[in-house]
């Protein structure tokens, strides 16, 4: 992940921490040991995860990172639904979630990071590689960010830690000023030459920096070489301020790393105001306190890492460390004083109570008490011990500061904020019975009030506040606990007032109705759990026209317009909602049915075998019929529940769509009622028809459908195999996937469902589809794709390889297609050309004639090679120099003739090293270009540049010139700027560059840290302007084809893995 920079050093050095393995488990049943007497969880080290257990010990010790614990599931998700498809589970959050309750609530040594580290997708190998712990705070800081994106705590690293600097350049002539702001999270130092983090902060932001002698800076606004100024400041100052120090620099000279271990102090407390931009800001607003210091033991190829943290929440249970033995000096006079360190104890002695018991509310804490955490062991320190870090082998690496203005709340403060709970409170005049539950009478505004409460006062004050809120209440008032139901709102017990709100389970967003105990509109209220509503679907037979909508854009279901036997009959639904205590009479009679009339619920099992069920393509659904005795019942009794629905007939709506058999009710749909309609977008159009032209046809969803399958589309529009065997889940069809009607059959479970395409790799929606047999052979299934596009058999298979470019080719044409391991939805390119024999390449060779010219319709072809893959680069040349297209070329030796590899007709990369062996660089059917030099090459290691000079004044470039640069050294900017400047005889600091991107006709600026470009001038030219413009239509076209308003993302390497939340 961040290379094997700092991998821990071996027992010959004496501090290298012993591997503790998180994953696994204990052999024998003792339980962990307890924690120590610091009351502190330390942290298990996987083998080399010490720089990872330093810096979460560091944020378990932040108390605003600790906000974190006001997400819950509602917005983080739920662990165990982690692999449960579609499910959106934040689980990195969640994981340093569990892990931090674990240091703070278990009693035990050390906790294991074994499932967080999992969450970040680690491997075993993982834990026993050390990194580097500056880059795993950016790392760690960027996957939370992504991680609670659309949360309420989707600011949380930035809040806590972003800051930003300014650059500026001050102009000597005319005093123009330009500026350019950037961001960061934590600050890099230089140690190098310096003796404290002060001086290195004067450094970075009050010296300035003159551009001068031949080194001047073009200004904008005087439009020439001039002498100016530039400096640097801090903008805006975050809560905590991280800072990394640059211990490990690489000496030139040596050719190797090393470690600065000279002394390197720093403050306990510190003032940034002399570094920041005058905007006369608050005093407080500039001083920091160090609360943490991460420590870095060992040199720059292996060591440990350990932390010491002051504990600001007193979470730990400080005592003073053993002083160490010293000599016996001559006997002074004893002191009176006390030290800090015992004064707690003396007090204790003196008075028999505690400095937080009966000082601390008014005087704070005694002292600032300090820990170092060393993975499993906690040990309590001195203040004066961090002198120690300052320098030597073992010193300090990070430093933690935060802000002396930051307010930690008081125990009652805390106690307060503890126990205040949000209620929501719903009063008696704004709602209406209906429905058997009450309703709010206005369904625009908000029903509801929000009030703050402190849940240890009593039921009483609660009602008192609330008097005193509704100034124009009358008459007695009750408070009853409340709940939103899918009925209404409903009531259940009426709290006392000689209760605490905590001891009635009032909680926050807890619902409270405000009434007068008996009645609300005139109407009697019944509370309690047994008389919950309940919310049904009533259906009853509709008997007359039915109005159909119309057809709409897209996939429509249209109902037949012809009418139903006895008139048409078909269902009509309304919701009700009733009361759970009401029996089934009760809700007939509420329906104001007869008493003839007969009630059904629905029959989950469906139409018994035998019944009579729809018509072809139609269908039936079975209801029960509730016996006579149920009509006594509660709707409670007979477990009806929200959603049930059921159906009301009266005895002469029995009929064939109606019918009665025994005690079920069998409703039965014609079979010529319902009509699919597809909106699709036809392949193959011509040019001149419009690309976002669709057709319609009518599809009946009753009839055989055997001539169609579904298909899912990707995010780029590419159609995927067939997948009807399986089931949605399997399938991976989740909310918002796109699915398609396509004709054609679906592959049988003994098939093949593969793409193919002709030459290259295909693009969205370009390629064609086959269904073979998996146990057809390579050769059988080259034959099929073949016939499907009438060719010859002059032709072979490729295979794709993850770059999504043609592969190696499939070279035993009598295997079959499982033995290959060939998947369904996969890719096969058909090549011209027959297959090379085992072991040998074949491989396409172009001339490049003129290398001032970059058009690569210069490019022609000399003919084919057929070489041994353990041949070298000199044989591959010497064979090549025999094609016949080569034969008036005249080239002395191989030394005179450099190779290229191409892609996509574009010159890739030299083939290096003369003795490598050809299959450890070239793959069959590989497209080289040779290139005639005027003098004899070998490039071993150099990087080979063609390097455009622009023209003064104009938008344009001279002939490219080709350039070698030695970058096994120092392939740094200033390197390549010294380089360019040797060969054109100029000043370094005078050199604009930047590396020009042909497929995207832009150019990407190169600058070096101490030098800021000129912002403007502009690399583009007038061919590059108009190769972006068709860039872009390109892209337009290709989204009106696809039907796709997003491009694909290109993909990034992570080190933590992290799911997309938006």
């Amino acid at each position: 992940m961040f290379g094997n920079l700092f991998e821990e050093e071996g027992e010959e050095d004496g501090f290298a921490s012993t591997p503790s393995r998180g994953r696994v488990a204990n052999g024998g049943k003792e339980p962990p040991p307890p924690r120590g007497r610091s009351n502190l969880c330390g942290i298990k080290n996987q083998g080399g995860t010490c720089y990872l257990n330093s810096l979460l010990q560091t944020l378990l010790f932040t108390p605003e990172f600790r906000e974190l614990f006001s997400l819950g599931p509602q917005e983080l998700g739920c662990l165990e639904d982690k692999e449960k498809p579609g499910a959106k589970v934040r689980v990195i959050p969640l994981e340093l979630q569990r892990l931090f309750a674990s240091l703070l609530l278990i009693d035990q040594q050390s906790a294991s990071t074994a499932d967080l580290t999992d969450s970040f997708g680690w491997n075993s190998s993982e834990g026993t590689n050390q990194h580097d712990v500056q880059e795993l705070n950016r790392i760690l800081f960027s996957a939370l960010e992504h991680s609670l994106v659309d949360t309420s705590g989707s600011s949380l690293i930035h809040r806590l830690y972003h800051g930003t600097t300014v650059n500026s350049i001050v102009c000597k002539e005319c005093g123009n000023v330009s500026q350019r702001q950037e961001d960061f999270l934590d600050l890099t130092v230089c140690v190098c030459g310096l003796s404290s983090l002060e001086e290195a902060l004067w450094n970075m932001f009050v010296e300035e920096e003159l551009f001068e002698g031949n080194n001047l800076y073009r200004c904008a606004q005087c439009d020439r070489l001039v002498t100016a100024a530039k400096s640097a400041k801090l903008r805006k100052l975050p809560p905590f301020m991280t800072i990394s120090l640059l211990r490990f620099s690489f000496d030139f000279a040596k050719c190797e790393r090393y470690k600065e271990t000279g002394r390197y102090s720093f403050p306990i407390a510190i003032n940034l105001q002399p570094f920041c931009e005058q905007n006369g800001g608050e005093e407080g607003g500039y001083s920091y306190e160090l609360f943490s210091v991460i420590i870095h033991k060992g040199g720059c190829y292996g060591g440990h890492y350990h932390v010491y943290i002051r504990d600001i929440d007193q979470l730990g249970q400080w005592e003073p460390p053993e002083l160490e033995c010293k000599p016996k000096s001559q006997k002074k006079e004893p002191s009176k004083s006390v030290l800090l360190d015992q004064l707690g104890q003396k007090l204790m002695d003196k008075i028999g109570s505690s400095w937080s018991k009966k000082f601390r509310k008014h005087y704070g804490p005694i002292g600032k008490h300090w820990f170092d955490l060393n993975d499993s062991t906690v040990t309590s320190i001195r203040e004066s011990d961090i002198e120690k870090q300052f320098q030597g082998k073992e010193s300090a690496y990070m430093l933690f500061y935060r802000k002396t203005q930051l307010h930690r709340p008081s125990e009652e403060e805390f106690e307060a904020a503890n126990n205040s709970v949000e209620l929501r409170l719903h009063l008696a005049p704004d709602y209406r019975l209906a429905n058997g539950a009450l309703q709010p009478i206005s369904k625009e505004q908000n029903n509801s009030t929000t009030l703050s409460f402190d849940r240890r006062k009593t039921v009483g004050d609660l009602r008192l506040a609330i008097y005193q809120m509704q100034e124009l209440w009358e008459g007695d008032m009750a408070l009853t606990v409340a709940k939103t139901l899918p009925a209404g709102l409903h009531l259940y017990n009426t709290i006392t007032d000689s209760a605490s709100l905590y001891s009635t389970g009032i909680h926050t967003n807890s619902d409270l109705f405000v009434w007068n105990g008996r009645e609300v509109c005139n109407e009697t209220i019944v509370a309690g759990a047994e008389w919950e509503p309940v919310l049904l679907t009533v259906v009853r037979p509709f008997l007359g026209e039915v109005e159909y909508p119309e057809v709409m854009d897209g996939v429509e279901c249209e109902e037949g317009k012809g009418n139903f036997e006895n008139g048409g009959s078909v269902l009509k639904r309304e919701t009700r909602g009733f009361a759970g205590a009401a029996t089934l009479r009760e809700v007939r009679e509420a329906l104001g049915e007869p008493e003839e009339s007969l009630l059904c619920q629905e029959h989950k099992a469906g139409p018994r075998a035998g019944e009579q069920g729809a018509g072809e393509g139609g269908g039936a659904s079975g209801w029960r019929l509730f016996p006579p005795t149920d009509m006594q019942r509660t709707l409670k009794e007979l477990s009806l529940k929200d959603g049930d629905a059921l159906l009301v007939l009266e005895p002469q709506s029995l009929d064939s769509v109606f019918s009665l058999n025994g005690d079920i009710v069998t409703v039965t749909t014609p079979s010529d009622c319902r009509w699919l309609q597809v909106e699709y977008q036809p392949h193959g159009g011509g040019e001149g028809e419009k690309s976002e032209e669709m057709r319609k046809v009518k599809v009946p969803a009753t009839g055989n459908m055997a001539q169609y399958c579904l298909r899912q589309v990707d995010c780029t529009g590419k159609l995927l195999p067939p997948c009807e065997e399986l089931s949605v889940r399997d399938a991976g069809v989740r909310l918002m996937t796109t699915l398609t009607l396509c004709p054609g059959n679906a592959p049988k479970a003994s098939q093949l469902f593969l793409h193919f395409s002709l030459g290259s790799a295909p693009s969205a929606g370009l390629g064609m589809d086959i269904i073979v047999e998996n146990t057809c052979t390579v050769k059988e299934c080259l034959k099929a794709m073949l016939d499907a596009v009438e060719l010859d058999t002059c032709w072979h298979l490729r295979r794709l390889d993850w770059c999504e470019d043609v592969g190696e080719p499939l070279m035993d044409e009598d295997a079959s297609l499982s033995e290959l391991k060939i998947s369904n939805g996969e890719t096969l390119i058909v090549t011209e050309g027959k297959l090379p024999p085992k072991g040998f390449l074949t491989l396409s060779v172009w001339m490049y004639p003129d290398m001032r010219n970059n058009s690569m319709d210069e490019l022609r072809s000399v003919g084919k090679v057929e070489i041994s893959d353990e041949a070298t680069l000199e044989d591959l040349k010497t064979q090549v120099l025999t094609l016949p297209g080569l034969q008036d070329v005249c080239v002395p030796t191989t030394a005179f003739m450099r190779v290229w590899q191409l892609e996509g007709r574009r010159l890739a990369q030299i083939l290096r090293g003369q003795h490598f062996t050809l299959k450890l660089k070239l793959s069959s059917g590989a497209d080289l270009c040779v290139q005639q030099l005027e003098k004899e090459e070998d490039l071993p290691k150099e990087v080979l540049l063609h390097v455009k000079m622009g023209v003064p004044g104009e938008r344009c470039y001279y002939p490219p010139e080709e350039l070698v640069w030695d970058a096994s050294r120092d392939s740094s900017p200033q390197s390549l700027r010294t380089c360019l400047a040797a060969h054109y005889g100029l000043s370094p600091d005078s050199l604009l560059l930047a590396k020009h991107q042909p497929d995207k006709h832009t150019w990407e600026e190169i600058s070096n840290w101490n030098l800021l470009i000129d912002n403007n001038r502009d690399f583009v030219t007038i061919e590059d302007e108009q190769g972006q413009q068709r860039l872009k239509e390109l892209a337009e076209q290709d989204r009106k084809k696809t039907g796709l308003s997003k491009l694909r993302k290109p993909e990034v390497a992570l080190s933590i893995n992290v799911g997309v939340f938006r």
